[in-house]
């Protein structure tokens, strides 16, 4: 709830300002909410304006995106670049394809990407993009055509040093190839503006990876520090089945946890004796196929068709790696009966403002996706290093990257919490560790 008078009267002018935007607004607030502890300490926050000119986008691009189908049919998307703020470097966000992207959801991404990527100690601003086509169903060609359309559009407004975007749902290695190529005719220009490229042109080792990853070097620390425990022999229910979900599963065992669980948007399987990684690949990643596959080629496997239910599935450590949203209070409460340890989040914003209260109350350590899922962008930005460099590191020399820079987010956000007299609470202390150097460098800026 909030109580600072500053902040209540500029959630209260963004909430009117933009009243349809509920992804956003719901973003805004749990900033908001965990910021008041700091807020009040430094009045001059409200005296140059920092939270009025936090919420509101540097701007927001909305853009026509037509393309020709296989049939030779016209076909009309909608596409979006939010240049939210760049205080600390080029702004920096992944681009998303769904059908589900509207202005609103674009707008959270950019915002929470703010934070994001000033807990990486990187040097990088916040944005966010995409469209509502949705891949699914589609041939190359057809891909192929979008992707040049929407760039086509997009270019005009991204730069190495202006704007860097990456992936995000539904945006993979054959989407960013073929968005770079139509930048790179239309530009004539060979540069490192996009990440998760691939590795004949500019790609970095460990991007494909980074996400699921670097989430469970936080969760390996989060127990670490705060529970003296291992991952070893912990039991793991992920959601999604996507590029976060398989690889924060093949991190997940490789560090002696068993994965039990993975979902898609028509349901999820249990698979007691731990997600056969090999099967799941095949059917995900090669055949972009459904996850009721899976328990069609595995024996002892359980299909559902209600994907919330792999919140009722037993387990130490339930990470949401699908979509915004997907956990909710009665989630929380299925885990906790069922003497959940740790949620983490590996998706953009996938618990509700409830379920992660009702977490926290019952001591459930909760890693947020701001702090949790930043082995993504983290790893962008090594790669945007490397390409500024003409140069390559060995998989095991990002990896190691990553994982100091999550190592580091997990104390930098823990140390803020206790900062604030709230320690252990990593939700108060990702959002003000990753505010506290973002509003320096405004307040060193200036106002424009």
């Amino acid at each position: 709830m909030l109580t600072n008078e500053y902040l209540k009267r500029v959630y209260e002018d963004t909430q009117n300002r933009n009243a349809a935007d509920k992804e956003f607004l719901q973003a805004v607030y749990e900033v908001f909410d965990s910021l008041q502890p700091y807020v009040e300490k430094h009045p001059e926050l409200e005296k140059n304006g920092i939270m009025e000119r936090l919420v509101e986008p540097d701007r927001m691009v909305s853009f026509r995106v037509a393309w020709v189908d296989d049939a030779g049919k016209v076909r009309v998307n909608r596409g979006y670049r939010c240049q939210f703020n760049s205080s600390i470097g080029p702004y920096k966000g992944g681009l998303r394809f769904h059908p589900t992207v509207t202005r609103s959801v674009i707008k959270f991404l950019g915002f929470e990407q703010i934070f994001k990527n000033s807990l990486t100690s990187l040097p990088l601003g916040g944005g966010k993009g995409g469209s509502d086509f949705d891949p699914k169903g589609k041939s190359d060609g057809e891909i192929m055509r979008f992707c040049q359309a929407f760039m086509t559009e997009l270019h005009r407004y991204i730069g190495a040093d202006v704007d860097v975007p990456a992936g995000d749902i539904g945006v993979g290695g054959r989407e960013i190839g073929y968005l770079f190529g139509q930048y790179k005719f239309l530009k004539n220009n060979f540069t490192g503006v996009l990440t998760g490229k691939g590795l004949e042109f500019g790609g970095s080792l460990a991007r494909t990876e980074a996400t699921g990853y670097g989430l469970l070097y936080f969760v390996e620390e989060m127990f670490r520090c705060m529970r003296c425990e291992s991952l070893e022999g912990k039991t793991v229910v992920i959601s999604g089945a996507g590029n976060v979900a398989i690889y924060a599963a093949q991190k997940a065992t490789q560090l002696g946890a068993k994965v039990v669980t993975m979902s898609d948007s028509k349901g999820y399987v249990y698979d007691p004796n731990g997600i056969n990684l090999d099967v799941m690949k095949q059917i995900k990643e090669v055949e972009r196929a459904r996850i009721s596959e899976y328990a069609k080629r595995v024996p002892g496997v359980t299909y559902g068709d209600n994907r919330s239910d792999v919140w009722k599935i037993p387990c130490d450590i339930a990470l949401p790696c699908a979509t915004q949203n997907e956990l909710d209070e009665e989630s929380a409460k299925a885990l906790v009966a069922n003497g959940v340890q740790a949620v983490a989040e590996g998706a953009n914003m996938p618990s509700t403002p409830e379920a992660i209260e009702y977490l926290l109350a019952h001591g459930v350590l909760f890693g947020p996706a701001k702090a949790a899922n930043a082995g993504g962008v983290a790893t962008s930005g090594l790669e945007m290093s490397q390409n500024s460099q003409r140069y390559s590191w060995s998989f095991e020399e990002v990896d190691k990257k990553l994982k100091n820079i999550m190592v580091n987010i997990f104390h930098n956000s823990y140390n803020a919490s206790k900062d604030c007299g709230m320690e252990g609470n990593l939700v108060v202390g990702a959002n003000v560790a990753g505010f506290i150097k973002v509003s320096n460098a405004m307040l060193a800026e200036g106002v424009f």
